[in-house]
């Protein structure tokens, strides 16, 4: 088909995400992909600032994570995870409980990262309730946070910017801490505490603290000081609270760190990882948690934990996640982050000086350009399109989290790129 064909059928039939079939903002089919490009169906080629929301690690068509996939189809496919198991399901998890923070040996893996955080809600509940305390059963997230499109996830979602308003009715009813106002690497402001300390003292119905360590992710893309995060762990343990750590968008390197918990030092009760899971080629999600979490649910009425995906542990997802992980440990990944951060921090520089711009912040492999105004989407997309570089704004935020494989003359494509669009923006 022609691309105006293939257009026209996505028209007609296709509901793309966060988009209306009244007034649809572009789409750009794409062929194929390779390494940090996107081959466009009407041969134009766009350099991916994305990674496919922040998933493809190494980059599209990597040939060891193919060979995975294909080593692993003439296996099996999918077989079910209740009353089975496996050997890509069983090495994932025990590399996973290996690397991630201390004590969470424990992995309960899922189809996608709304999951893993219903799967990291459901786990807290029951924790409670088996210990007798079926009161605990709401929880503190902070504002301008998000955690996925799921109800129980809806509900841990900022209520005005966290895009699920019209839910707000329907959805289990928690408590909301102001968001810390400390930038990443400065001090903990006193009054960062103040909401959080207030919320968690004067309610004793709390179950659970949800939070994005270091980075906020779609809910505004802020970077906060490690020593919140450290003392939102002291505050969990001073009242009984289970700490939950939503580091879908942060986990495996993204922030510098292998897990964004380590630039505080701390170890989360519950752990929810995806996105970047498999190298952005399957859905897979996991959520791990300590053995305090699993002892006690497991020893409450149920004896067991509710819940049950049909595609959970699947071994073609599973055993390209392997190869992932050992790709990426084989790499110098803390290399290729230092080197990203270090040309975004220089060359995102000059969009301070625009008028258009409030804010620009990078941390890791991660660059925020942060407008005064949100640019309307049929104008911006386009325009970055223009500019050879596929970057998805979203409300006020133009950001970057491209593939870490990514070298230096692409990643200037895509800072210049966006320097060149928003300068071109009304201010």
């Amino acid at each position: 088909m022609s691309t105006e064909q293939l257009l026209q059928q996505d028209r007609t039939h296709v509901w793309h995400p966060y988009s209306s079939l009244l007034s649809p903002t572009p789409t750009y089919p794409v062929s194929r992909a390779e390494g940090v490009r996107l081959y466009l169906h009407d041969g134009r080629t766009l350099i991916d600032g994305m990674s496919s929301w922040w998933s493809v690690l190494h980059g599209y068509n990597h040939p060891r994570l193919n060979a995975a996939l294909a080593r692993q189809s003439q296996a099996m496919s999918h077989v079910m995870f209740g009353g089975l198991t496996h050997e890509p399901a069983i090495e994932l998890c025990t590399t996973l409980a290996r690397l991630s923070p201390p004590g969470l040996d424990k992995v309960f893996l899922s189809d996608s990262g709304s999951v893993s955080v219903e799967v990291a809600m459901k786990m807290a509940l029951q924790y409670w309730h088996s210990q007798g305390k079926p009161q605990k059963h709401r929880f503190i997230a902070l504002k301008n946070g998000y955690h996925g499109d799921t109800f129980g996830a809806m509900s841990v979602c900022d209520p005005v910017t966290g895009m699920h308003h019209l839910f707000a009715d329907n959805l289990m009813q928690q408590y909301f801490a102001e968001r810390p106002t400390s930038r990443f690497g400065e001090p903990l402001a006193a009054q960062d505490l103040n909401s959080i300390e207030q919320l968690i003292s004067q309610n004793s119905d709390v179950a659970a603290v949800i939070l994005e360590p270091i980075v906020q992710g779609a809910g505004g893309m802020w970077m906060y000081s490690a020593e919140y995060l450290k003392a939102v762990r002291e505050l969990c343990d001073r009242h009984d609270v289970l700490l939950i750590a939503d580091e879908i968008a942060t986990g495996f390197g993204r922030t510098g760190k292998l897990f964004a918990c380590e630039h505080a030092d701390i170890s989360p009760d519950i752990l929810c990882l995806g996105k970047t899971l498999t190298g952005g080629y399957m859905t897979l999600a996991a959520t791990l948690c300590n053995a305090k979490v699993s002892d006690g649910i497991c020893r409450g009425e149920a004896g067991v934990f509710m819940h049950g995906p049909t595609f959970m542990g699947n071994p073609l997802a599973c055993a390209v996640a392997n190869e992932s992980i050992a790709l990426l440990q084989e790499n110098d990944w803390q290399g290729q982050i230092k080197a990203i951060e270090a040309q975004l921090t220089h060359e995102l520089a000059p969009c301070r000086d625009l008028p258009q711009v409030e804010d620009v912040r990078v941390l890791g492999g991660i660059g925020v350009v942060q407008l005064r105004q949100a640019p309307p989407m049929e104008v911006i997309q386009p325009a970055l399109v223009d500019q050879g570089i596929w970057v998805r704004p979203f409300g006020k935020l133009v950001y970057i989290m491209p593939p870490y494989c990514i070298n230096k003359a692409d990643l200037r494509s895509l800072t210049q790129g966006i320097y060149k669009v928003v300068s071109h923006l009304s201010s």
